[in-house]
């Protein structure tokens, strides 16, 4: 038989490996129960480790991983290291380790504390349970290992919790040495001279003793059941399985009061203990609690102290805020655009009044009245660009992205196609050969709407096609997550809600990812992905702006009875165009930006319907 009493390593409770090993000294698993405990106390469920490489420290780490899960708890993070413990430490930084379990020798420990002190890995938000056997200074030996000052390791290691085999009797009760753990302590001392402390496995003393005492009774009782058998402990020897299966039994049974504690052996030959759990306040070690793993007992003092007041949370809960277009701007442009549906309205209602006068008939009404319901279209189409989250659910918003698209097309085809027809008509009839001239004198209107029905039929199947094919859904864009001011433990994570559809960049113009949200520029626009490269609608639109322009800029000195208002149109898709121009790359830099994305989007639209409806239509009451 082998009988210990400073080995705590795990792997010494295998039977199959020691068969006949005892020990007073507890297996290094005994902590974990503990620990376990402790995380359930302060309601944590993610836990970290870093360990040294040696056995003891990698069967510990096992154990504990095996009774974390059963608590339903989980060890998310594993460190380990041999020497150098710089890189794991950034690790746990990196993977935002709070409650963290070290397992290393005390030398060790110095120089992981020195790198947690560089790393700021310590403080309010973190937890570090440690081993309860160092010495009561052990950060503040000069270790020329490390190249932190005592202040500095003071700082790192303060409010750090660690478990320790109760190895000394805390009760005052007599052993059955009728000693008790004081008066042993004392006697100790004396034996010892100056400075017992600082004398090697002084801690372990009061097991050694109790060591002393269980094998003296196990030989004891062995003794009192060899002589039922005619046999006298004097007869062992190396052969005699007899004896050493008695010497076992009695070991294995052994229950008794010693300067230690109660003395138990469990089934692997391991001693039974109490644990002590201290933590670090102000540099000096406070007793905080006793737990005893047999009885699941846990004796709590209620002096634990937090440096952030309260235990920190195990995690950073990410918490996750869309952002949301502000209200009051919403409002504006909404009533901005309500007002300009109102003069649409109005600007119709008198073309179709007055349509008998001969003024108003020479400026081909039916186009005019186009363009007066195309722009409130397009402002109507403001309501669905200013709905988000904050209005509706996800549910609801691809209906939503549908009614921006299709009112816009249909707005801008209308409103921009009824003014491009008349500038085209104007310059190709006023433009042409003298020979032609009397062509002049017939204006069909019926190639007139032919030409507007085309635009918009082309609009129509275009829309058409893309919502059936690959239609507008809700994504969502993810921003840097944000550190508020007050709550250490909790990260906000900003998005927002974009329209977009797996292949935008086609049906639209922009890049490949997709996330893009519609912004549809005046005129009752066209649209602006983050990184322009001409799609269907894009192109399709800038072209038709800039043959306006060109139109518009050729007809300026031509005067015709049959489309008295040609100037004015010219004029309409002028203001037009230059606000597409200046619009679309600022809305596609600020698409992140709701506030100001939409703040461009809906104005350019309020605005180059309002110019259009005044350039249009005013002049002509008077006359």
């Amino acid at each position: 038989l082998q009988l210990s009493y400073g080995s705590s390593s795990p792997a010494l409770s295998n039977r199959q490996r020691f068969p006949t090993f005892f020990r007073t000294h507890p297996s290094a698993t005994l902590h974990n129960p503990t620990r376990v405990q402790l995380f359930k106390k302060w309601g944590w469920t993610k836990i970290a480790t870093i360990q040294q490489t040696t056995e003891v420290f990698t069967s510990t780490l096992d154990d504990l991983d095996q009774r974390v899960k059963e608590a339903g708890l989980e060890i998310t993070f594993r460190q380990s290291f041999f020497s150098d413990p710089a890189a794991p430490v950034r690790n746990l930084k990196r993977q935002d380790a709070r409650i963290i379990v070290g397992l290393f020798y005390e030398t060790e420990a110095r120089k992981v504390f020195c790198e947690v002190y560089k790393e700021k890995l310590y403080g309010k938000k973190y937890v570090w349970f440690l081993i309860g056997w160092y010495a009561d200074n052990w950060f503040r030996i000069k270790d020329p290992a490390i190249n932190c000052t005592e202040a500095e390791m003071a700082e790192a290691v303060e409010g750090h919790v660690t478990t320790e085999i109760v190895m000394l009797n805390p009760e005052n009760t007599r052993s059955i040495s009728n000693m008790t753990s004081q008066e042993f302590i004392e006697k100790l001392q004396k034996r010892l001279g100056k400075n017992p402390e600082e004398t090697g496995g002084f801690q372990e003393a009061p097991l050694a003793y109790d060591a002393i005492w269980a094998l003296a009774l196990a030989l004891n009782k062995t003794s009192a059941e060899l002589v039922k058998k005619g046999l006298r402990l004097e007869d062992f020897n190396y052969n005699n399985k007899n004896i050493t299966d008695e010497i076992y039994r009695a070991l294995n049974s052994s229950a008794f009061e010693g300067v230690s504690g109660h003395v138990v052996f469990d089934a692997s030959g391991s001693r039974m203990a109490w644990t002590l759990i201290e933590q670090l306040q102000g540099g000096v070690y406070k007793k905080i609690g006793y737990y005893d793993s047999t009885k699941d007992n846990l004796s709590w003092y209620n002096n634990d102290k937090w440096i952030g007041g309260a235990p920190p949370a195990d995690y950073t809960k990410v918490i996750t805020t869309f952002r949301f277009l502000s209200q009051k701007l919403f409002i504006s442009v909404s009533v901005l655009a309500s007002l300009g549906i109102l003069l649409a309205i109005i600007c119709l209602a008198f073309n179709i009044y007055n349509g008998h006068v001969r003024y108003i008939q020479n400026s081909q009404p039916y186009l005019n009245n186009m363009t007066a319901v195309g722009c409130t279209l397009a402002l109507a189409a403001v309501f669905p660009l200013g709905l988000d989250g904050y209005h509706i659910g996800p549910g609801l918003f691809p209906f939503v992205c549908q009614a921006r698209l299709w009112l816009l097309g249909l707005g801008f085809s209308l409103a921009y196609g009824s003014m491009f027809t008349k500038i085209w008509w104007v310059h190709t009839v006023f433009t042409k050969k003298e020979e032609k001239k009397e062509k002049r004198k017939t204006l069909e209107p019926w190639k007139l709407y032919a030409t507007v029905g085309l635009l918009v039929g082309l609009d129509v199947v275009t829309l058409f096609i893309w919502q059936v094919v690959d239609p507008l859904h809700r994504t969502i864009e993810e921003f840097t997550k944000e550190e508020p001011k007050t709550d250490t433990d909790v990260s906000i994570l900003p998005q927002l809600e974009h329209c977009s559809s797996t292949k935008m960049n086609t049906w639209l113009g922009g890049h490949g990812e997709g996330i893009l949200e519609i912004h549809w520029d005046p005129p009752f626009p066209f649209l602006t992905p983050s990184h322009p490269s001409p799609g269907i609608f894009y192109g399709f639109k800038g072209l038709l702006l800039l043959l306006g322009i060109f139109l518009a800029y050729e007809t300026k000195s031509v005067s015709t009875e049959k489309i008295n208002d040609h100037r004015a149109v010219g004029m309409a898709i002028y203001n037009v165009a230059v606000l597409c121009l200046i619009t679309a790359p600022v809305t596609m830099i600020l698409s992140s930006q709701q506030d100001a994305a939409f703040a461009f989007a809906s104005l350019a639209v309020v605005f180059s319907s309002y110019i259009t409806l005044v350039v249009l239509f005013v002049p002509k009451v008077p006359r």
